[in-house]
């Protein structure tokens, strides 16, 4: 049932319109809004812009040409492409092919559009500054078109990239560095996308899956979700009625599809995620734990002070920059070589030395149950090195200003392995003003063939 707040709410943005909260079915402001006639009213939109393939000049300073495509004539299903000039003057063939960004819009799975000026200008910016070949899917929205619809329209567009029908694709494009990418209801199509991919064991070269204040929700409030401050875009109790509004009330906040379980999460067949958050977002902690509960190599990057989408509308601000620059360097860094195979287990020879027998003997009667083998078993070194820092604090007058300390103040380091000597200037965590950028690396699921590194802090 709603509070007094709530409902106090509804009614004052159903007057900014000049309606009652009567006339009002669904207020899903400032998105979409469902009268009880039927009629809707998509609130959140942008002009149109048309696509074209004479280049003009970037934000990134390279020109960008566009062209719009059918990818399934059947539903409807287009796509804008975006091509660097810089790659179009150049030619692919035997040249330096381009990463491939296949992008997925957000606007709550109801509103916006690959065609319409904010999203032509973001995709613009991408490919220019990442020298990308960008694909910017038009899918069927919701609530004429409920979920799955977005989430076919989405298999089928990364079908038509793999299958490389199309020109600038066949020519610039290099698959082997494909990305699947979205920002808010875009990011949970974009999880969805790789995770099908997974399911249906295709697209071995998905390099990367970055997803930029993804929608994820559930049953239960996390804990910065039970107070709204009254001007952050999404308010918990908003956020509540979208699934049920975009399924067609079909599915409530407790479906899998936006609250994944841990076996999708680790049979993602990426080889890298980056998780995009934002500080006052109340989507943001959906974000942060999802990202903690994944496989591999997870990179978070967190704007502090900002809110839901808040780059797409001002893409000069200094935040948004940042954000664009940490897409930017994910989509450049260099493919990660794959480890050298696990050493072989331990031979049942290996014994512990027979002078510390006596203790360990002693430990394992007063502490094991299994007195038998339990001491005698000497593990193996492993064959990479593993290194954990931890940081206990950082110069933050120079975070502020944007030049991070090269020496941290280190609590504890942890070095094993046969190699490498723990370095000082190592750190867990770096502010760029306030923007922070921090990095998980787990091991993969065992079976999962995908080359992992060791868990460890990084530099961004």
């Amino acid at each position: 049932m709603a509070s007094m707040q709530e409902k106090m709410i509804r009614e004052a943005m159903a007057a900014m319109n000049g309606q009652t909260a009567a006339d009002v079915a669904v207020n899903l402001y400032p998105f979409i809004r469902k009268y009880t006639d039927g009629r809707v009213e998509r609130l959140l939109t942008s002009s149109y812009v048309p696509a074209s393939e004479d280049a003009g000049r970037g934000r990134g300073g390279v020109g960008v040409a566009t062209r719009d495509v059918v990818v399934d004539r059947d539903n409807g299903v287009s796509a804008r492409l975006f091509l660097p000039s810089s790659a179009a003057t150049g030619g692919g063939g035997g040249g330096r092919r381009l990463p491939v960004v296949l992008y997925f819009h957000g606007g709550s799975f109801c509103t916006e559009s690959a065609f319409c000026r904010t999203y032509h200008r973001y995709a613009s910016s991408l490919a220019s500054r990442a020298g990308a070949l960008v694909v910017s899917v038009e899918y069927r929205l919701a609530p004429e078109h409920p979920i799955p619809a977005a989430y076919d329209d989405a298999w089928a567009a990364f079908r038509w990239v793999e299958s490389l029908s199309d020109p600038w694709l066949a020519e610039y494009g290099d698959l082997r560095r494909t990305f699947v990418a979205g920002d808010s209801a875009g990011g949970n199509i974009a999880y969805h996308t790789v995770a099908r991919a997974g399911r249906e064991n295709v697209g071995g070269g998905i390099q990367g899956l970055i997803m930029v204040h993804p929608f994820f929700w559930g049953p239960e409030r996390l804990p910065c979700e039970t107070v709204w401050d009254g001007a952050s875009v999404f308010p918990a109790f908003g956020v509540d009625w979208l699934w049920p509004f975009v399924t067609a009330g079909q599915a409530d906040n407790d479906d899998p599809r936006i609250d994944p379980a841990d076996d999708e999460l680790a049979s993602l067949p990426c080889r890298r995620v980056l998780m995009a958050v934002a500080g006052r977002d109340t989507l943001r902690d959906r974000g942060r734990r999802l990202a903690s509960r994944m496989r591999g190599d997870v990179t978070v990057v967190e704007s502090e002070g900002e809110d839901h989408g808040f780059h797409l509308y001002s893409p000069l601000r200094a935040t948004s920059k940042r954000l664009m620059q940490s897409i930017v360097q994910f989509i450049n860094q260099p493919p990660s070589p794959c480890p050298p195979p696990p050493a072989p287990a331990p031979s049942p020879a290996m014994r512990w030395p027979a002078t510390i027998l006596p203790e360990l003997d002693e430990w394992s009667s007063t502490y094991s149950d299994d007195t038998a083998n339990s001491s005698q078993i000497l593990l193996g070194m492993p064959a990479r090195a593993y290194k954990a820092i931890f940081v206990d604090r950082m110069d933050r007058k120079a975070a502020k200003t944007g030049r991070l300390s090269s020496n941290p103040t280190v609590n504890a380091s942890l070095s094993i392995g046969p190699s490498g000597k723990a370095s000082k200037t190592s750190c867990y965590g770096m502010s760029f003003g306030r923007t922070r950028a921090y990095n998980f690396r787990g091991v993969a699921a065992a079976g999962s063939g995908q080359c992992q590194p060791p868990f460890r802090g990084v530099t961004i």
